[in-house]
């Protein structure tokens, strides 16, 4: 592969995003790629103390945009330290979330004005080349995610938050023909990787 290929996985909490991630680099890896594994927020060593503060139940925000600027300045780390470097060297980047996160949390879930949060995601300058909605039911996906232990500060959120949340992800996947969308309510582990394999192998026959 002459280029890099980045691929991002999107969901709720506890949709499967890390089990489908972890199939397709062992799978890749035994194809001959190199693979980058990383996640947002969190992705370099400033994304994680500001992952640690988004996520800690007990951090408080007087402002709801100071959320969208805190993920904006992960994502810039993040690019700049370890996707674009990666991309350059031919690997294929698996991402635990990107700008489609942001849209769906922070329009969808937040509220937040639609220009404000485009113009944030905007900074990133970089759009995936493949990407995979886990889709779970709200209900579900956090109760698998409880069974993982304490919940975190977004998983905390009101159910109604939830479900806007899942809208806005299902939105982007109609408008966006890089989004697969993978039932991972209806299907079983097993086809649900089965399902993104095919996808990223077709995809890289492809190219």
């Amino acid at each position: 592969m002459k280029k890099g290929l980045f691929v991002t996985f999107e969901g709720m909490e506890g949709s499967g995003k890390t089990t489908a991630i972890q199939a397709v680099a062992a799978f890749l890896t035994e194809q001959g790629h190199r693979v980058c594994i990383t996640r947002e927020p969190g992705g370099t060593p400033i994304g994680q103390e500001i992952r640690n503060w988004l996520l800690n139940p007990d951090s408080v925000l007087q402002d709801v945009r100071s959320e969208l600027l805190l993920f904006a300045a992960d994502r810039l780390e993040h690019i700049a330290g370890v996707i674009r470097p990666a991309l350059s060297r031919g690997e294929v980047v698996l991402c635990d979330r990107f700008t489609d996160s942001t849209l769906a949390y922070q329009v969808g879930g937040r509220g937040l004005d639609s220009d404000l949060v485009a113009y944030g995601i905007g900074l990133a300058g970089l759009v995936p080349d493949l990407t995979f909605l886990m889709d779970v039911s709200p209900e579900e996906g956090l109760r698998r995610a409880g069974k993982r232990g304490a919940l975190d500060r977004f998983e905390k959120e009101d159910m109604t938050f939830h479900h806007r949340v899942r809208d806005a992800y299902l939105a982007i996947a109609k408008r966006e023909s890089r989004v697969h969308v993978v039932d991972t309510e209806r299907l079983g582990p097993v086809d649900c990787v089965e399902r993104v394999l095919g996808v990223v192998d077709s995809f890289l026959s492809a190219s």
